[in-house]
């Protein structure tokens, strides 16, 4: 009689609690609903400024906001940098962290939270040129880049203190034997006139 006592109480304490969980986890759906997005996700990914120039050795930051009106928080998005150039597309940051294997020149700066992304560059190189994306993807998978800034870095040459890129020097070195070849041009029939002058005298 104790034994039959003692299942059914066990088999109610059972039921109950699995009732009771059913109901908690209805509530719960209910609770959760109202918050879900009724309409898709609409951020602004915003790349500043367009063109960006740097010397060898400095910091860049290449600044990169979001801009989301119907979430204030943005901590749950995933930000991703990549660089494109002459030799094709390198990723340099996914899901908010630096994937460059031994490198801690680059790394993201700002609050992610508050939409601020922006990418740090440490100790530029003449590789670092380039064009560099913002990438973000939202949590129903949507993805949204910026319109990237384009990085230009200047190499010092330490010629006469003159740090300009390489195309300029070749540019103004042309300009200049270009300036002398017309000098000839003009001075030659001059020369000649001289050096008849000359002659002229001398046979006198």
């Amino acid at each position: 009689a104790v034994l039959f006592s003692l299942f059914p109480g066990i088999d109610v304490g059972v039921t109950g609690g699995s009732a009771n969980k059913e109901n908690a986890a209805a509530e719960t759906h209910v609770t959760v609903q109202p918050l879900l997005p009724a309409e898709p996700w609409n951020l602004l990914v915003t790349q500043t400024p367009a063109k960006e120039k740097a010397k060898e050795g400095e910091t860049v930051v290449l600044n990169c906001h979001l801009n989301s009106p119907q979430h204030p928080s943005l901590a749950d998005l995933m930000v991703k940098w990549y660089k494109e150039d002459e030799k094709g597309q390198m990723d340099l940051l996914e899901k908010n962290v630096t994937i460059l294997p031994n490198n801690s020149r680059i790394f993201m700066s700002g609050d992610l939270s508050q939409g601020d992304v922006s990418l740090v560059i440490l100790n530029v190189t003449t590789s670092d040129h380039g064009i560099y994306f913002c990438e973000v993807t939202l949590p129903d998978g949507k993805v949204v880049t910026g319109d990237g800034t384009k990085l230009r870095i200047r190499r010092a040459l330490g010629l006469f203190g003159i740090e300009e890129s390489i195309g300029t020097i070749i540019g103004v070195v042309a300009a200049g034997i270009g300036g002398i070849v017309v000098l000839i041009v003009v001075l030659t029939p001059q020369l000649r006139k001289c050096i008849l002058c000359m002659r002229q005298e001398s046979h006198q």
